[in-house]
């Protein structure tokens, strides 16, 4: 099992509880053991961290920062860092439950600790389908499913 740090930078309201985030990343990681700092922020922060890592000035709602340096005693995987107003603004947007949308980007975040991405289209079919059946072994729906929901106000976005 691996050692979950988690820092909350932002009023815990709406923000699920510390072994919710736990449970979620170590199952993400299965038996891969290694450290990790979960990090919740607002949106100053997550922009902030985007525009140095990414390149891209906005607000997002999770980034991940691989460990690479050389391994100590204990493997450390890395950072995730996650936007809790972002979090819960595309859950409204995208009709899906929050606890459900919290999950899955716990779980997208260890997989990109874990080396995975979705540059390629390729990549984002084997990333997501990981997440799916991580998220479907801990009764969460697919995330990328589209909901009835999610598309009528897609049809009623401006253009």
């Amino acid at each position: 099992m691996s050692e979950i740090l988690i820092q909350r930078r932002i009023d815990p309201t709406g923000v699920p509880a510390a072994s919710s985030l736990r449970l979620w990343a170590n199952t993400a990681l299965g038996r891969i053991a290694g450290d990790i700092t979960i990090r919740i922020v607002d949106e100053a922060e997550s922009q902030e961290l985007n525009r140095r890592y990414r390149g891209k000035d906005k607000s997002t709602n999770v980034l991940s920062f691989p460990y690479d340096g050389d391994m100590l005693d204990v493997p450390i995987l890395g950072d995730i860092v996650i936007c809790g107003p972002v979090v819960a603004l595309e859950a409204e947007q995208q009709g899906k439950e929050p606890r459900a949308h919290w999950a899955h980007l716990v779980v997208h975040g260890c997989l990109h600790l874990l080396g995975y991405d979705h540059v390629q289209e390729s990549e984002a079919e084997v990333m997501e389908a990981c997440e799916r059946k991580i998220l479907a072994g801990m009764g969460f729906a697919d995330p990328y499913a589209i909901t009835a929901s999610t598309r009528a106000r897609k049809r009623k976005r401006p253009a």
